[in-house]
């Protein structure tokens, strides 16, 4: 068993990679999707099939690696090492596209979008709408790294929460004959 544990960080990082991969894959669709609504949908459908590619990944790790048993505790860091190496793949994506592609077509486009929110004249909207031109001049006043880093660490954040319930689900005693 203590020869499965220093699998851990191996395992963690191979699938890390592909769930980054996924990760990248899936945030293209979204600024595409700004232009484009179904690949909005497509890309909010697949941000939701993320915990279930995290427990697969966990669950493949207890049965192939670890003989079909662990504990909570290394199922959790399994999956927190997991997302963690997800989200550094993934960060290296959302720096070139804010540093080289996007030239502020996000915070345009949202821009665009409260405009029209303003010419359709919704009553007691205008508080809301004063909050997010504020929002979006801070946004617009981020740098790429900026931008990357808060990515990077909501997405360890959030992994690190959703590894919680994956790893209830993938724990697995071993059985007493």
């Amino acid at each position: 068993m203590t020869e499965n544990r220093n699998y851990l960080q191996k395992y963690a990082m191979h699938f890390g990679t592909y769930m980054g991969a996924y990760w990248i894959l899936k945030f293209i669709l979204f600024p595409l999707g700004l232009t484009i609504p179904f690949l909005l949908f497509l890309f909010i459908g697949l941000t939701l099939g993320v915990p279930f590619m995290g427990y697969y990944y966990a669950r493949m790790y207890r049965n192939k690696i670890c003989g079909g048993e662990i504990s909570f505790v290394q199922a959790w860091i399994f999956t927190v090492f997991m997302y963690m190496f997800a989200a550094l793949l993934t960060a290296m994506a959302h720096f070139i596209y804010f540093r080289f592609i996007d030239q502020g077509f996000i915070i345009n486009t949202y821009t665009a979008l409260l405009d029209s929110t303003l010419q359709a004249g919704i009553p007691g909207m205008s508080s809301y709408i004063n909050q997010f031109k504020e929002t979006m001049e801070v946004l617009r006043s981020l740098s790429p790294i900026d931008i990357t880093l808060q990515l990077l660490s909501q997405n360890v954040f959030y992994g690190s929460i959703l590894a919680i319930p994956t790893a209830l689900v993938v724990k697995r005693k071993k059985k007493i004959a």
